[in-house]
């Protein structure tokens, strides 16, 4: 979904300091793990698993400007430390990583339904292929989505890309979790939809 551009907020990621990411990655070894999140939206995923988890260096990438510049805010308010942020297309994620990121998170992403569009999607296998360098050698991946057909491909993307499958829901809330929900997460759930939901982990 594209969002309007807002004219406030290109100088103001022009003058932020400490959460935005532009070119090197600052040093993580302060941190037990790295949680990279890829299509952040607004941040509140983030927010709230950095504020539960102050020993994980989360980071958040998102390619829309209005969402970067939104979730940073959010982080400067809550004095969040543990939290980084890039702005930028998910293609060119090996600019910043390099086998040190412990999990991704892909939650709720474009599911691009016309079959002319796989190529597009977040699970496809040339995406795959970048987060296998992203990722250390036993990183893992979780996967949410509202769309059962999106589903569906990505869990036969990941197979045949040899991850393994280490968890798995149709009805991700049926049951109770501890799970930090998105935005678009809560939406869904409240409205009754099923989230379906699976983890993998390099084989």
């Amino acid at each position: 979904m594209r969002i309007r551009k807002k004219k406030w907020v290109a100088p103001y990621l022009a003058n932020e300091k400490h959460y935005l990411i532009k070119d090197v990655l600052p040093d993580t070894k302060a941190y037990k793990a790295i949680y990279l999140e890829l299509g952040m939206g607004m941040g509140d995923f983030i927010l709230h698993s950095a504020q539960r988890n102050k020993d994980i260096l989360y980071i958040g990438y998102e390619k829309e400007e209005v969402c970067v510049a939104r979730a940073i805010m959010k982080f400067e308010e809550m004095g969040l430390k543990n939290v980084y942020v890039i702005h930028d297309d998910v293609k060119k994620l090996l600019k910043y990583f390099s086998k040190i990121v412990d999990r991704i998170y892909l939650q709720f992403s474009d599911p691009w339904p016309k079959k002319g569009h796989a190529k597009r999607r977040m699970t496809y296998k040339s995406f795959l292929d970048i987060y296998d360098q992203v990722l250390k050698d036993d990183g893992m991946i979780y996967f949410k989505t509202d769309n059962s057909a999106f589903f569906d491909f990505s869990i036969m993307s990941f197979l045949d890309h040899g991850y393994k499958m280490c968890d798995f829901s149709t009805d991700r809330h049926r049951v109770e979790n501890d799970d930090v929900m998105t935005a678009y997460e809560k939406k869904f759930t409240d409205n009754g939809q099923p989230i379906y939901y699976a983890v993998f982990k390099k084989a």
